[in-house]
């Protein structure tokens, strides 16, 4: 044995009693890290040290070799373990300072309750996530592209006049339905779809019981291929059974720019027919407008207010009332 070999054992068990010695007395898991770079790093004390092993000749280096390698696992373990012992103890002196005496008394707080509008949404979600439907959502300031022409909007649509629309000083405008989250979602995404698309909008509207410039619509879109009339109309019917209950439903023809054939739905309420939402076919230019092929895909949509629906459900004979922030009426509303 050489010198140099008895040299560079005598630094290892040096190098690993001192390492010892200060993980043991490490306090914080900055402080750990800190050793096991000075120590176990690529510049630390242990590579210093088998720099040496070059001047060892060849049948001794696999000696110190095995030895270094032992000490490093040993350190690695102390490392490991004392880090393991700092978590738990930082663990529990963070749930003793936070923890509450449950001897106290309290002090009564009043719970907040969901909004029927609020509600109405989260019951309308509910049921079309249920179906295998996807959230989505846009900006309520849009452009006139996406509010009007790739909706299949004329350029002379009275829709399109300053009387209904809320135009803004540097040309956008007001979302006045939840229609473009459809046409921006379906340009980021192939076919099939199927979203739900839930959102306030804003019209020109004299403000009166049954209108508002500012509501809520809730719209579903599905494409794909082979969608016909009657998925749409066995769609409408879960939905409303779910809202409603089982009640007579009837189809009446319509009109909407970006569905052919198009229908407003009614509902046999409390012995009348209730209007409650649009729906149809979506119209070949809407699919050319987002890139589909019309040849070979089909789609659906329907919408409805969501205010219209929550004051049927409720029974609400003012939609201002959901505005005024009455808490005799909200609390009313579970």
């Amino acid at each position: 044995m050489t010198t140099q070999q008895v040299d560079l054992e005598a630094q290892l068990a040096q190098l690993q009693h001192s390492a010892q010695a200060a993980i043991a007395s490490a306090d914080t898991l900055e402080q750990l890290e800190q050793l096991r770079v000075n120590y176990l790093g690529k510049k630390g004390e242990l590579s210093q040290v088998l720099r040496g092993m070059g001047k060892l000749d060849a049948g001794e280096r696999p000696r110190i070799g095995a030895l270094a390698n032992e000490v490093k696992e040993i350190l690695q373990s102390d490392l490991d373990s004392k880090r393991v012992a700092l978590q738990t103890a930082q663990i529990q002196a963070q749930l003793e300072a936070e923890t509450l005496d449950v001897t106290m008394p309290g002090f009564y707080r009043p719970q907040g309750r969901v909004h029927p509008l609020n509600s109405t949404i989260d019951q309308a979600l509910d049921v079309f996530v249920g179906l295998g439907y996807t959230v989505a959502q846009g900006p309520e300031m849009e452009t006139e592209y996406y509010n009007f022409e790739a909706l299949n909007f004329l350029a002379d649509h009275p829709a399109r006049d300053m009387q209904d629309t809320l135009y803004l000083s540097d040309g956008n405008l007001l979302r006045t339905h939840t229609s473009t989250v459809q046409i921006r979602y379906m340009e980021e995404n192939e076919p099939p779809v199927r979203i739900v698309a839930p959102g306030r909008c804003y019209r020109r509207d004299t403000v009166d019981a049954t209108h508002s410039a500012v509501f809520h619509q809730v719209e579903i879109l599905a494409v794909d291929e082979g969608l016909t009339f009657t998925d749409l109309k066995g769609t409408i019917k879960v939905f409303l059974e779910e809202m409603f209950g089982e009640l007579p439903i009837r189809f009446r023809a319509s009109y909407f720019p970006f569905t052919e054939p198009s229908a407003e739905v009614d509902v046999q309420w409390k012995g009348r027919w209730l209007e409650v939402l649009g729906c149809g076919m979506v119209d070949p230019n809407v699919l050319k407008a987002v890139g589909y092929d019309p040849e070979i895909y089909t789609g659906f949509a329907a919408g409805f207010g969501v205010e219209r629906l929550a004051m049927v459900l409720h029974q609400i004979d003012d939609i201002r009332r959901l505005y005024s922030s009455d808490l005799r009426f909200l609390h009313q509303f579970q």
